[in-house]
């Protein structure tokens, strides 16, 4: 019967060799200082924290962007509804004594149809922006359509509303259209004759 050794009869040169590197390195390991222990601690706890701070802003971005979704996700169809609103309003604007008696129940029928896609636009957080003249001119939700010079007005003050804008939130869809003074004259009051 043949000896079993415990060593290969031929050695690989190469797996000595890793075995005697892998020996060094275990002897020239220390064990790790105290102050080296809680250096890594504190670099560790470090990361921690920012992990959980960056998990943190990632749940309430998702939280806004939701929320936004939410209250904005319809902006392109109530933008595309405001024609229908403002055709309704042209249609009601135009009618006549005679034709309203004629036609009593289509003019209810428009009138009622007007006052619900007034009330859905509410119920979504769409309201109307309405302008009176004599108003400031504002940037921000009106849209200058033309200036003329009237007198006894004020400059950048609202002479003429040609139609109504609409927000949704905070954002607005649509800015209303109006007419401003370029009056560059003071305004004068009027003077009773003698």
């Amino acid at each position: 019967m043949a000896q079993e050794f415990d060593e290969p009869f031929l050695d690989d040169p190469e797996k000595l060799e890793q075995e005697e590197l892998e020996a060094q390195e275990l002897e020239d390991l220390e064990p790790p200082s105290i102050e080296d222990l809680e250096a890594e601690n504190a670099q560790l706890k470090d990361r921690l924290m920012r992990a959980m701070a960056e998990t943190e802003n990632i749940r309430k971005r998702g939280e806004r962007d939701r929320r936004e979704a939410e209250l904005y996700g319809g902006t392109k169809l109530a933008r595309d509804l405001l024609s229908v609103h403002d055709n309704l309003g042209r249609a009601l604007e135009n009618l006549d004594d005679l034709l309203r008696e004629n036609n009593a129940p289509l003019v209810e029928g428009l009138e009622l149809t007007q006052r619900e896609l007034l009330s859905v636009f509410e119920k979504h957080k769409i309201l109307k922006v309405e302008p009176e003249i004599g108003d400031k001119f504002d940037a921000k939700q009106h849209q200058a359509m033309f200036e003329a010079p009237v007198p006894n007005t004020k400059k950048g003050h609202i002479i003429q509303v040609m139609a109504n804008g609409f927000v949704i939130g905070d954002r607005l869809i649509r800015p209303a259209h109006v007419g401003v003074s370029s009056n560059t004259d003071p305004v004068k009051a009027e003077k009773p004759e003698e």
